[in-house]
């Protein structure tokens, strides 16, 4: 099964911007759909982005849509997460996910990564 460990978290000044990246362990990761939700303090798990395994094909979220990028490399057992024109309201902990169907909802997710700390200031 593959683990997942994420990096690239930290504090930005609204308006800014933070790449995500998501690097996995394992021999199957391209055989994996990856995504990002997030979780703001209170507040439940929610969806932010998802890509197909080939990379092909995305889903945002409407809050994501416009400012956030989902990528990945195959060869590099990487997913990333680009973030530009961030607001307060984004600040969560961020965590990568991988599931063997797709990852619209946290219950289709079979494999988490450990969640990174996403701040921006007003």
């Amino acid at each position: 099964q593959v683990q997942l460990v994420e990096s690239g978290g930290g504090l930005v000044q609204a308006g800014g911007s933070l790449r995500l990246s998501c690097a996995a362990s394992g021999h199957t990761f391209s055989g994996y759909a990856l995504g990002w939700f997030r979780q703001a303090l209170g507040k439940e798990r929610e969806f932010v982005a998802a890509i197909t395994r080939s990379g092909g094909n995305t889903e945002y979220a409407d809050s994501a849509k416009g400012r956030f990028t989902i990528s990945r490399d195959n060869a590099k057992n990487t997913v990333y997460l680009q973030m530009n024109s961030l607001k307060p309201e984004d600040t969560a902990v961020y965590y990568c996910a991988a599931s063997g169907t797709w990852l619209r909802v946290p219950s289709r997710v079979d494999v988490w990564g450990q969640g990174t700390q996403v701040t921006v200031s007003a």
